[in-house]
């Protein structure tokens, strides 16, 4: 059961994420509304629901603090300026800017991703949390890491470029479900990929985890 749940928790959030927003525009849209309101209402939710989660825990990690801030800067913004395309754009720039983060945390001591890789690769196993502790400062375990960061950081970016470009050239009502699709199939492949070098990591936790118990 451990070895799914940070999976299924990932995936959740992001069903409902992407999955809210959308039915808020679309129906609301049917109803009359113009792009402009239909998306301003559809933006509440995340808001909302990262403010809901920092109320709860009482603290917010790096990552999640850059897209609050990334949030209530672009809905601002947004009203400032009427544009129903910068509505769009606001939640492409804040991956963007999500991604430039990750990729230059990615070269500090602390890369932003490798606290939300840690769950995937021990699985709350108490012998893989051991080995992940003592292999955390090793040159070729923190190399993985800082790699799968990078990957992380370049593919926010470059998704985020993709729908940027989009929100001013396509018709609103297409990107607001494309936006969502573009970043979907990204995110797929930066996990496919990441995933892929993260093994290497994981293969490292389980003989390290091995070696532990046969002591």
């Amino acid at each position: 059961m451990t070895t799914n749940q940070p999976g299924t928790a990932l995936f959740k959030t992001l069903a409902i994420e992407i999955a809210v927003p959308m039915a808020v525009y679309y129906g609301l849209h049917s109803l009359g509304a113009s792009d402009f309101a239909a998306l301003a209402a559809s933006g509440v939710f995340p808001l909302a629901r990262t403010l809901f989660q920092f109320a709860k825990d009482r603290t917010l990690n790096g990552l999640a603090l850059v897209v609050l801030t990334t949030n209530v800067v672009g809905m601002l913004l947004t009203f400032v300026t009427g544009d129903a395309r910068m509505m769009i754009a606001k939640d492409s720039l804040g991956s963007g800017i999500t991604g430039l983060v990750i990729l230059a945390s990615a070269f500090t001591a602390a890369p932003i991703m490798t606290k939300t890789m840690r769950p995937f690769l021990t699985r709350g196993n108490a012998e893989r949390e051991a080995a992940w502790e003592r292999l955390s400062g090793t040159a070729r375990f923190d190399a993985i890491l800082r790699r799968c960061n990078v990957i992380w950081g370049i593919g926010f970016a470059l998704e985020s470029a993709a729908r940027v470009v989009g929100a001013f050239t396509l018709p609103v009502s297409t990107m607001v479900w494309l936006s969502t699709t573009i970043f979907a199939v990204a995110f797929a492949i930066v996990m496919v990929v990441s995933g892929k070098v993260a093994e290497k990591a994981g293969r490292l936790i389980a003989a390290d985890a091995r070696v532990l118990v046969a002591a």
